[in-house]
């Protein structure tokens, strides 16, 4: 292949880049495009089976080590969302009155949640109940 056409390569590559959320995999292929490109230029590129065997490494040699430290460095750091199991033992304040077994509403952590009384009594609008578990978006309160 001519040095333009791997070069042509790299580009769309990097523009699939743009195109796509936060992968950052097209970013590697694209960048090896563009070397490959520059050493056929330099007449170093051999046979069409080589430049593909470089085009293969230097781009798994980049994804590898640099992906992960490279998604790292655009989040900031951040860590992952808060696991919705982390919420089962904290307080929820009742929105409206829930019959045992109902659903209704409560609110945790300044979101209002579907809730469902998993006690025997009904949980009146305004008391505290404990979160005893959570299934989707649904929390299993129980009186406090």
């Amino acid at each position: 292949m001519s040095w333009w056409m791997w070069a042509l390569l790299g580009l769309a590559l990097l523009g699939g880049e743009m195109l796509t959320p936060g992968g950052f995999y097209f970013l590697f292929f694209g960048v090896s495009g563009l070397v490959v490109s520059a050493i056929v230029r330099l007449d170093w590129g051999g046979p069409a089976w080589f430049q593909w065997f470089l085009f293969s490494i230097i781009s798994v040699v980049c994804l590898v080590p640099l992906r992960s430290r490279l998604v790292r460095w655009v989040s900031g750091g951040l860590e992952a969302a808060p696991r919705v199991d982390a919420l089962v033992g904290e307080t929820a304040v009742v929105l409206e009155d829930v019959a045992s077994g109902d659903i209704g509403k409560a609110e945790l952590r300044g979101s209002s949640w579907n809730a469902r009384n998993a006690a025997a009594r009904p949980l009146r609008k305004g008391e505290r109940a404990r979160v005893t578990r959570v299934e989707g978006l649904t929390l299993w309160l129980e009186d406090k």
